[in-house]
């Protein structure tokens, strides 16, 4: 049976990509920030594999057990998005980005890699259109999203031998409870119609995975059709 380990799972992209990969007849592994939230997404994805880790927790991802031996993919969904200017952030917004946007996919990789080359599989990270550009006030999501995409380069470069495909995905605005946060804090009203539907994202995603084994893409941006509103 395949097998996905998803992190972001309780909504949004992530949520979309485990019920389609469910529907698949996959097994999945997800990872929930808390025993409240593992309970919801076990009783939501019966037969999954469901591990409590704060992605903001360092050690406790070291700490993780009972990871399956092989994994036919990878997806780091979750992540934080505050906004706020240079002058008036504190450090700990900033820690708090890197921690969950770039250090949590970076030990959790490092911890599947070995059922990743088992099964010469595909590591997804769904990064962000603030990966490739930064504007003002995205300083902390912004570089934690590039820091994600160096690491993914590098991961890339050094997985080919063992067959493990490399592919981040920068979605730009897309209909999610985080960009309705993102509009509450910009103080703009959120209009769901105007943005990515996060299905259309997943859709990406499992072109990705479904590619045959002679390719792979190592980028790929996704964006609205509709301009910005002023």
């Amino acid at each position: 049976m395949t097998t996905h380990l998803v992190t972001g799972a309780g909504s949004g992209i992530g949520a979309v990509l485990a019920d389609r990969l469910q529907g698949r007849g996959d097994h999945l592994v997800l990872l929930a920030r808390t025993t409240a939230r593992a309970d919801e997404l076990a009783e939501r994805y019966p037969g999954s594999q469901v591990v409590v880790a704060d992605l903001a927790d360092a050690s406790a991802l070291e700490r993780i057990s009972g990871l399956p031996e092989e994994i036919d993919s990878l997806h780091h969904v979750a992540g934080v998005v505050e906004l706020g200017c240079v002058a008036e952030q504190g450090s700990e917004v900033l820690s708090h980005h890197l921690a969950v946007n770039l250090v949590a996919p970076a030990i959790l990789t490092r911890r599947c890699l070995p059922a990743l080359r088992r099964t010469r599989g595909t590591v997804v990270f769904v990064n962000s259109s603030a990966g490739l550009s930064a504007n003002a006030d995205w300083s902390a999501y912004a570089a934690s999203k590039f820091g994600l995409r160096g690491f993914a380069d590098a991961l890339r470069a050094e997985e080919v031998e063992h067959g493990v495909r490399v592919t981040t995905i920068f979605p730009s605005r897309t209909a999610t409870p985080m960009q309705e946060k993102v509009h509450e804090q910009e103080g703009r009203t959120y209009d769901a119609s105007r943005w990515i539907a996060p299905s259309t994202v997943v859709d990406t995603i499992l072109h990705v995975l479904d590619l045959p084994d002679d390719a792979s893409i190592p980028e790929v941006t996704v964006r609205p059709v509709l301009p910005r509103a002023t």
